[in-house]
């Protein structure tokens, strides 16, 4: 399972181009088209590699540290990624310590309706449309999703999550930017027959275990446009790319930041591509972001 860095699926389109370019008939397009496609798909890797940092959260030895994660090991940190990035020299073993929800936000804000291919028939609205979850709504990458009692018909919603940086108020479209500290992937799980009947989202979108989160931070990305794509037991059921958000990053948060002060760790959910569908007992959803990696929860039986 790829956990994070390059998304899994780079390799099978890679294989598929080069599949199709060996049945042709022309020997040298043959060998241009494929030593092409093995530089640019290692020139991408190696530039995602190399400007791109990896931030998790961890338990190891009864204590909670914040880490810089690099390949199979974790460079502990002296404070919270929003204090210092400074290693204290310890290094642990990925498969020693238990990853958690990557960050601790004070507030949870996530923005409805903002692919056109969401919309259904809604018109696009003038202005992001914001609701709030709970920082008691996350869970951590790896932790089974309990359905609340009476819950019914609880969906999906595959969406790449914001983490602010340091403390944002009135904040221009052009400086936002400023205030990002990466992105890391969510889950914005929401219970539609409470979505519809409620008098608020309280329960639909805040629920206990409502919010995936994880299971990385990754800074040093163009989340402008990066590829995000939802899978259930191995079927994509959400695609597209976060080019396609209505309001963009930049956008969301400056609109917030007019109405209350966002501070470093708040977290914010974009928006969900497409369909979703009711999940069911047993199986396991996977939200997988380019560059960030595997968000991937199994449904409590």
């Amino acid at each position: 399972m790829n956990v994070v860095g390059i998304p899994s699926r780079g390799g099978k389109v890679l294989f598929q181009v080069l599949q199709t370019v060996m049945e042709d008939g022309d020997m040298m397009r043959r060998v241009t088209v494929f030593l092409t496609c093995v530089v640019v798909f290692g020139l991408s890797t190696t530039g995602i590699s190399k400007s791109a940092t990896q931030y998790v959260r961890y338990l190891h030895g009864g204590s909670i540290y914040y880490g810089i994660l690099e390949g199979d090991t974790i460079r502990e940190l002296r404070d919270t990624i929003f204090e210092s990035t400074e290693p204290t020299g310890q290094i642990v073993s990925l498969s020693d310590v238990q990853l958690l929800v990557p960050c601790e936000p004070s507030k949870v804000i996530a923005v409805g309706l903002n692919y056109r291919s969401h919309l259904r028939d809604s018109p696009v609205a003038e202005y992001p449309g914001l609701f709030a979850k709970f920082p008691t709504s996350l869970i951590a990458s790896e932790t089974e999703i309990v359905f609340p009692p009476g819950a019914t018909d609880v969906h999906y919603e595959g969406e790449m999550v914001v983490v602010i940086g340091k403390r944002a108020k009135n904040v221009s479209v052009e400086a936002a930017a400023d205030y990002v500290f990466g992105v890391t992937v969510g889950n914005d799980i929401s219970e539609r027959a409470w979505q519809r009947d409620d008098l608020q989202w309280f329960r639909a979108k805040g629920s206990d275990g409502f919010g995936p989160m994880g299971p990385v931070i990754v800074q040093g990305l163009n989340y402008s446009d990066l590829l995000l794509e939802t899978r259930v037991d191995g079927e994509t059921r959400q695609s597209q790319r976060t080019s396609d958000l209505i309001f963009g990053v930049h956008e969301v948060i400056s609109y917030v930041s007019k109405f209350m002060t966002l501070e470093p760790g708040d977290v914010i959910f974009t928006g969900t591509p497409g369909s979703t569908q009711t999940m069911h007992p047993g199986e396991v959803i996977e939200i997988e972001l380019e560059g960030v990696g595997v968000l991937r929860n199994k449904v409590a039986e």
